[in-house]
Formats: C-alpha cells, structure tokens, sequence
C-alpha cells in the first residue's frame, strides 16, 4: 500500500487562497488532495520537481493554477506535503495574492 503523506499549508498559502473565487478555490483544493495524498515525489504531465526555484521544489498544475510545494517524509516525521504558495499563471506571468513572481 502506498504511503499517505499528510497535507499542510503555510500561512502564506492559506492567504493565496483568499485571492479565489469560492468556485476556483473548491477546484485547487479538491485536485491538491487528489493529487498530492499519494506519491507527491513521483513526476506526471501536472507535477513537476523544479531546479531552481525559490518558492518550492515541487510544482502542481492545475488548469492555470500552479501549487508550489515541498515534501518531508523523514524516518522520524510522519510524511507531509507542505504548500508552500497558490497562484495562477497567464501565459508567461505567474501571479501570487495580486503580484508578479517569478519561480
């Protein structure tokens, strides 16, 4: 049986999330839990591990939403996933909580 791993979000994260839509925010939120309770570590066309990004190590694409997170699974911890930050991308430009970022 594969590992569950336990989901957490950061202050900031729970901030992004207040810059959604009620709709917008059920739709990340479901697909989060569906994607990331499960092998969070293993790569897929929606899940990314990012070379060098300061936000996170992991990327999340859901539609034009991107989940940055980043994954603890310690011998001596319970195994977590923490979102680190929510945003949408347009094109090229990713925007967190009103502001241009780039990952």
């Amino acid at each position: 049986m594969a590992l569950r791993f336990e989901i957490r979000f950061s202050d900031s994260a729970d901030e992004n999330l207040d810059w959604f839509s009620k709709r917008d925010k059920q739709l990340i939120l479901d697909e989060l839990f569906r994607q990331l309770t499960y092998e969070p570590d293993v790569e897929t066309k929606r899940r990314k591990k990012l070379k060098s990004s300061k936000l996170a190590t992991w990327e999340l694409r859901i539609g034009d939403f991107r989940v940055f997170y980043d994954i603890t699974a310690s011998v001596a911890l319970e195994p977590y996933v923490e979102i680190v930050a929510i945003g949408e991308k347009t094109h090229n430009v990713l925007m967190i909580a009103g502001e241009e970022v780039k990952p």
